[in-house]
C-alpha cells in the first residue's frame, strides 16, 4: 500500500514540478560562432617587420648625413683659411713647403669625407626604398586585416552587443514594478493642499527685466532624456505675444544663461498660431497656449515641429474681453488658463452665457488636442489673478498687497465642492504675478513675476 501512494505521489506530483519548471519564462541565449578565427599570425608579421623597420632607421642614422655635412663644411673653411696664409706669408722656401704638405693632407681628408658623405648617402637612399617597400607591404596587410575586422570582428561584436542590451531590456521587463495607475482627478494620494513656501528659487531671466509677462517650468510628463529640462516662453511682442520657446538643460543652466537652444514656432511674431498670454504650459513634449486671434488652444509638439488646434466654444472669451484682475490692474490677454495636474493638462476660460464666472474643461492630450469634460463654477473671472489644478482641484489666487497674494478658492471636480475660506499666502519679493501653474513632478508652483522666477513648495497634508 505504501508502495502504491509512492508511485502515485511521484506519477502526480513529479510532473507537476517539471510543468511549473518548464511554464517559469526566461531569456537563453544560443550564441553560434562559425566564422574563422582572426588572423593573428598575419597580424604578429606586419607588427615584427614594423619593429624592424624602426631598429633600422634610428635617429643616429638620419643624424649622420647632418653631421658629415657639418664636419666637410668646417674642414673646407678651414682650409680656406690655411690657402689664405699661405697667399700671404708664402717665403718660397721651407714654410712654402710645409704649408703645402697641411694643405695637401686637408685634402686628402676632406676627400675621404666626401667619399663618406656618398657612400652615406646611397646607403640612405637604398634604405628609404626598402624602407618605402616595406611601408607599402605593411599598409596592404593592415587594410586586409582591416577588411577582416571590419566584416567578421567588429560585426561579431555588434551582435553580441545586440544580444546582450535585448537580454537585458527582456530581464528588465521580467523584473519590472508595473507603473501605479494615474490617479484620477480629485483623488490626490498626498492629501489637501494646506500651505505653500518660499519662494525656494529667485533668478532673473537672460532678458533682464525687458519682458514683465512670461511663464517657465519643467514638463510636467517629459519625453526620455528631457526630465531635468526647464523651458521659458517670454512674451516678447507687447508683452502679449511670442513665437518660439527657450530650453536649458538645467536649473543651474537657467541660471546662468546657458540655453539648449530656441524652438521656434513661427518666424513672424504674432502670426497665425503663435502665442497669446503668458498661461502656458507643457506636457508630454508640447507646448500648450491660446492660439494668436483666437478662441482656440494651440498645442505645438516640440519634436515634430508642428501645431494642431482646438477650438473653445464660440463664445468664450479671447482677445483680452475677460482677463484676471485685481482692484488696481488686470493682466492684459489672460483669457485663457492652461495648467497641468497629475491627471493631465486642463484650461480655464468664462464666456457671457457664463457670467464671467470660471469654466473648467479638460484637455485631452494628443494630435490633436480634444476637450474632454467642463465644469462650471461660482468664481467670477475678474476677481482672480490666476488659477492653477493640483490633483484635480482648481485653486485661483487674488492680490492681497505688494507682498502678498492669496489662495482664497478651489474646486473639486470630482466632489463638485466649493470653497471660498482657504487663506493660504503666498509670499512675494515683486509685486505682480503674470503666470502661475504647478508642477506635479516636483510638487512646486512656478511663477513667472515681473520678469523673475520664482518657484514655491506646495504642502500637502
Amino acid at each position: 500500500m505504501k508502495l502504491t501512494l509512492l508511485s502515485l505521489y511521484m506519477i502526480f506530483v513529479v510532473p507537476s514540478i517539471l510543468a511549473q519548471t518548464m511554464s517559469g519564462t526566461s531569456c537563453v541565449c544560443d550564441l553560434k560562432d562559425s566564422e574563422p578565427p582572426f588572423p593573428m599570425e598575419k597580424l604578429q608579421n606586419v607588427e615584427k617587420a614594423a619593429t624592424k623597420c624602426t631598429e633600422s632607421i634610428t635617429s643616429k642614422q638620419m643624424l649622420e648625413v647632418d653631421a658629415l655635412l657639418l664636419g666637410l663644411n668646417r674642414r673646407l673653411s678651414q682650409l680656406e683659411q690655411q690657402v689664405g696664409v699661405l697667399e700671404r706669408e708664402d717665403d718660397g722656401d721651407l714654410y712654402g713647403a710645409v704649408s703645402l704638405r697641411i694643405i695637401e693632407i686637408e685634402l686628402a681628408e676632406i676627400l675621404q669625407l666626401v667619399k663618406k658623405l656618398n657612400n652615406t648617402t646611397l646607403h640612405h637612399q637604398s634604405l628609404s626604398s626598402n624602407t618605402l617597400k616595406e611601408l607599402q607591404a605593411m599598409t596592404a596587410e593592415m587594410e586586409e586585416l582591416e577588411k577582416f575586422d571590419h566584416t567578421r570582428v567588429v560585426s561579431k561584436q555588434r551582435e553580441n552587443q545586440r544580444l546582450k542590451r535585448e537580454l537585458t531590456e527582456c530581464r528588465d521587463e521580467l523584473q519590472a514594478t508595473p507603473l501605479p495607475p494615474t490617479p484620477e482627478p480629485g483623488h490626490c494620494p498626498q492629501g489637501h493642499l494646506v500651505n505653500v513656501t518660499g519662494p525656494k528659487t529667485n533668478t532673473g531671466t537672460e532678458y533682464g527685466t525687458s519682458y514683465s509677462y512670461g511663464a517657465w517650468g519643467q514638463d510636467a510628463n517629459p519625453p526620455a532624456g528631457k526630465e531635468n529640462w526647464f523651458w521659458l516662453v517670454a512674451l516678447t511682442s507687447s508683452n502679449v505675444y511670442a513665437n518660439y520657446i527657450r530650453e536649458y538643460s538645467s536649473l543651474s543652466s537657467l541660471i546662468a544663461a546657458v540655453k539648449v537652444g530656441d524652438v521656434v514656432i513661427a518666424s513672424a511674431n504674432p502670426t497665425t498660431n503663435t502665442i497669446q498670454g503668458p498661461n502656458v504650459v507643457m506636457y508630454g513634449d508640447a507646448l500648450y497656449y491660446g492660439c494668436y486671434n483666437s478662441h482656440s488652444i494651440c498645442r505645438f509638439n516640440m519634436t515634430q515641429r508642428a501645431v494642431t488646434t482646438v477650438s473653445l466654444p464660440k463664445d468664450s472669451g479671447f482677445n483680452n474681453k475677460f482677463p484676471f484682475c485685481h482692484l488696481q490692474a488686470c493682466y492684459v490677454y489672460t483669457d485663457l488658463d492652461l495648467a497641468t495636474d497629475e491627471s493631465g493638462v486642463w484650461v480655464t476660460y468664462t464666456s457671457p452665457d457664463s457670467f464671467g464666472n470660471v469654466i473648467i474643461r479638460k484637455v485631452e492630450a494628443g494630435s490633436p488636442p480634444a476637450l474632454g469634460r467642463t465644469w462650471n463654477t461660482s468664481l467670477h473671472k475678474r476677481t482672480a489673478t490666476n488659477t492653477f489644478m493640483a490633483c484635480g482641484v482648481l485653486y485661483a489666487t487674488r492680490y492681497l498687497d505688494k507682498e502678498t497674494e492669496e489662495i482664497f478658492y478651489s474646486f473639486d471636480t470630482v466632489t463638485g465642492q466649493e470653497r471660498y475660506d482657504l487663506h493660504i499666502h503666498i509670499k512675494k519679493p515683486y509685486t505682480n504675478i503674470q503666470s502661475l501653474n504647478y508642477s506635479p513632478r516636483d510638487r512646486m508652483l512656478y511663477v513667472y513675476s515681473d520678469a523673475y522666477l520664482l518657484t514655491y513648495n506646495v504642502i500637502f497634508e
